[in-house]
C-alpha cells in the first residue's frame, strides 16, 4: 500500500513509508492506517553535531526517533510545551501557519473559545478530555504589565489569579487572609546580551569591562524580592550543570576603565539598551533595573546609554534574530537539566542573539550533552561556564525570587518553578470561571515558533506533548506517551501512545500525528515549516540540526 508524502524528496532525503504488521486495536484509527516516516540519508547534514536521524511510526500507537547522537535528556526535552503534538490534518489545513498561531486545536484540558488581541484570552474546558476534567468550565487570561494594577485586581476579586507580584508587595499579600502567596524558587537567570559582532562588542576587552563595572549586587538589592541572589554564572545552583569551581568577575569600576582604555575607550561610548516593558521571574523591574543600568555605566565606566523599551513580540523576536547591540534579557528554567540553560543559548543550534558562536563554548557542551555519567558532565560544564566567563557573550547578573498570587479561596493553586502553572487543577467556589492574569499577552499560540513565558503558559492549557512536567513540579510524567524505552547509548527512543485521545476538533490521536509535528520543526524544506517567524529556535537548540537546512547567507 502506498500514500502519496506531502514532503518533496530531495538528495539528502530518504522517505521511506511501511504497512505496519501490526494488527491495530479496535479503539485507534481506521484499519488502513499507513504509518509515516521520515529518515535523511546519513548523519552528514549536522556538521558532526547532534540531530535526528529518522522519526517513525511504528504502527497507530508507537512511535521512535533515532538520533546521530546518545541524548539521555531526550524524554526531558520532549516533555517540554515547544514541542506540542498537532493533528497532522490540522497542520496540513492551516498550512503551518494561520489559524494555526491564533486558532490552535489541541488535545489538552482547554481548549481556544474566543481571543480577543489585547484585552482577553478565554479558554473553555474539553469536554472529551482523556485525563481528570478541567475544574472549572472556563478560564480567562488576562494581562497587565504593572505590577501594582495586577494586585489592584487580585484584591478586588476580579481576577482569581497573578503572575509576578512586585517584590514590594510581597508582604501586603502574606498579610491578607483573603489572599495567598506562593513562592517560586529561582530557577532563572536575568542577563544583559552583547551581540558580538557589533561595534564595540566585538572587542571582549569592552565585554569584559562591562562585567567587570556593573555592581550587580546593588541590583538584586534595590530591584529584587528575597530568595533573590547575585548571579554567579549562567545557570542557577539548583540546576544540574551548575560547576561552583567557576564563578563571575567581582565589580570592579576601576579595573573595567583600564580595560576600556586598553580597547580604545578612555572616554566611554555611547549605546542603546533595549528591553521589553514585560516583567519576568528573572526580571521584577525592567524600567528601573534599565535606569539604574544606565546610572551605573554613566557613572562606573563613562558610557551614555539611552534606553529604547519595545513591544514584546518586537523585542523577542528581534533578540532572536541576533539584531540588537546591547540588551536586557532572561530564562526561565523549562526543564531541571544544564542542556536547557547552556545548550539553549550557547550551543551549536543558538539563536545569534550573542553573535557568532565560540567553539570553546560549544565543544564541551556537544560533548556533555551525549553523555549520561554525572561526573563526567559536570568536568565538561567546568570547562564551557569557564570559557562563557573568559569570552563573556552576555552578563549573569541574578537569579530571581518570584511567586504568584491568589485568592485564598482558590483551591489547587500554586507556583511551578518552570514556571508552568496549570489551571486544570484549580477550582474556584464562587463561580464557574477562573480568571488569571498575568504580565503580557501571549504572542502566539503555536508554541513550536515562540519562546516567551506568555505564550508557552498559554499553550500548555490547550496542547500537550508526549511527556508532561509534574504539576507544580519537575519530575517527568507520561502524557500523551504512557510510557516509553531507549537502547543503551540514548540514541534510539520509542514511545507508547495514549489510546482515545482526541483532539478538539474530534479526531482521534495517533502516531503519524506525532511524527508529522516534529518532522514540520525538523525538516527546514517542509512547506509547513512556517509557524509565526520560522525560528523553531527550541528545535534547533535542544535536538540539533535542521534537516534541508538553507545556505547560510
Amino acid at each position: 500500500m502506498s500514500r502519496t508524502f506531502r514532503y518533496t524528496s530531495l538528495a539528502l532525503l530518504v522517505i521511506v513509508m511501511v504497512v505496519s504488521a501490526v494488527v491495530a486495536p479496535a479503539t485507534t484509527k481506521a484499519q488502513d492506517f499507513e504509518p509515516m516516516s521520515l529518515a535523511a540519508e546519513n548523519c552528514d547534514y549536522t556538521g558532526g553535531g547532534a540531530g535526528f536521524k529518522s522519526i517513525e511510526a511504528i504502527d497507530e500507537l508507537t512511535v521512535k526517533f533515532t538520533l546521530c547522537t546518545s541524548d539521555p535528556a531526550f524524554p526531558t526535552k520532549v516533555a517540554f510545551s515547544a514541542f506540542p503534538i498537532n493533528s497532522s490534518d490540522y497542520l496540513e489545513q492551516t498550512g503551518g501557519s494561520g489559524d494555526l498561531i491564533d486558532h490552535p486545536i489541541g488535545t489538552g484540558p482547554y481548549m481556544l473559545d474566543t481571543w480577543t488581541r489585547g484585552d482577553s484570552l478565554t479558554l473553555k474546558a474539553y469536554d472529551g478530555y482523556w485525563g481528570e476534567p478541567a475544574k472549572e468550565a472556563t478560564l480567562v487570561f488576562r494581562w497587565n504589565s504593572e505590577g501594582a494594577a495586577r494586585l489592584n485586581e487580585l484584591q478586588a476579586g476580579t481576577v482569581d489569579g497573578i503572575d509576578n507580584p512586585s517584590p514590594d508587595d510581597f508582604a501586603t499579600i502574606r498579610e491578607n487572609s483573603d489572599l495567598a502567596l506562593y513562592d517560586r524558587p529561582p530557577l532563572n537567570v536575568f542577563y544583559i546580551g552583547f551581540n558580538n559582532t557589533m561595534e564595540p562588542f566585538t572587542d571582549v576587552r569592552v565585554r569584559q569591562a562591562l562585567a567587570m563595572g556593573i555592581d550587580r549586587q546593588r541590583i538584586v538589592d534595590n530591584f529584587y524580592p528575597a530568595g533573590s541572589i547575585v548571579a554567579t554564572q549562567f545557570m542557577p545552583p539548583a540546576i544540574f550543570g551548575y560547576t561552583p569551581e567557576v564563578s563571575w568577575y567581582n565589580f570592579d569600576p576601576e579595573a573595567a576603565r583600564a580595560l576600556l582604555a586598553d580597547a580604545g575607550y578612555p572616554d566611554g561610548f555611547e549605546l542603546e539598551l533595549s528591553y521589553r516593558d514585560v516583567v519576568r521571574p528573572y526580571l521584577p523591574e525592567p524600567g528601573r533595573v534599565a535606569e539604574d543600568l544606565q546610572a551605573q555605566l554613566a557613572e562606573n565606566l563613562g558610557i551614555t546609554v539611552n534606553i529604547n523599551v519595545m513591544e514584546s513580540g518586537a523585542f523577542i523576536d528581534a533578540a532572536n534574530a541576533g539584531e540588537l547591540p546591547f540588551y536586557l534579557l532572561g530564562w526561565n528554567a523549562d526543564y531541571p537539566d544544564a542542556t536547557n540553560f547552556l545548550d539553549y543559548h550557547f550551543g551549536s543550534g543558538a539563536t545569534p542573539q550573542f553573535g557568532d558562536l565560540f567553539p570553546e563554548i560549544t565543544a564541551p557542551l556537544a560533548e556533555a550533552g551525549q553523555l549520561s555519567d554525572p561526573q563526567a558532565r559536570l568536568a565538561l560544564y567546568v570547562t564551557a561556564n569557564q570559557a562563557i566567563k573568559d569570552l563573556v557573550p552576555m552578563i549573569p547578573v541574578a537569579h530571581g525570587a518570584s511567586a504568584t498570587a491568589f485568592r485564598a479561596a482558590i483551591t489547587g493553586a500554586h507556583a511551578s518553578p518552570l514556571g508552568n502553572e496549570y489551571f486544570g487543577v484549580m477550582e474556584n467556589p464562587d463561580g464557574d470561571q477562573l480568571v488569571w492574569m498575568q504580565n503580557a499577552e501571549p504572542i502566539g499560540l503555536y508554541c513550536a515558533d515562540e519562546t516567551d513565558g506568555e505564550s508557552l503558559r498559554a499553550c500548555e492549557q490547550i496542547n500537550e506533548a508526549l511527556l508532561s512536567y509534574q504539576v507544580g513540579g519537575t519530575a517527568v510524567e507520561p502524557a500523551l506517551a504512557v510510557s516509553y524505552e531507549g537502547n543503551e547509548d540514548a540514541t534510539e527512543w520509542t514511545f507508547h501512545l495514549r489510546e482515545g485521545v482526541t483532539f478538539h476538533d474530534g479526531s482521534t490521536l495517533d502516531a503519524n500525528d506525532v511524527v508529522e509535528s516534529y518532522i514540520v520543526q525538523w525538516d527546514a524544506s517542509s512547506p509547513l515549516h512556517v509557524g509565526r517567524v520560522g525560528d523553531f529556535a527550541y528545535f534547533n537548540a535542544l535536538f540539533g540540526a535542521y534537516l534541508n537546512a538553507p545556505a547560510a547567507e
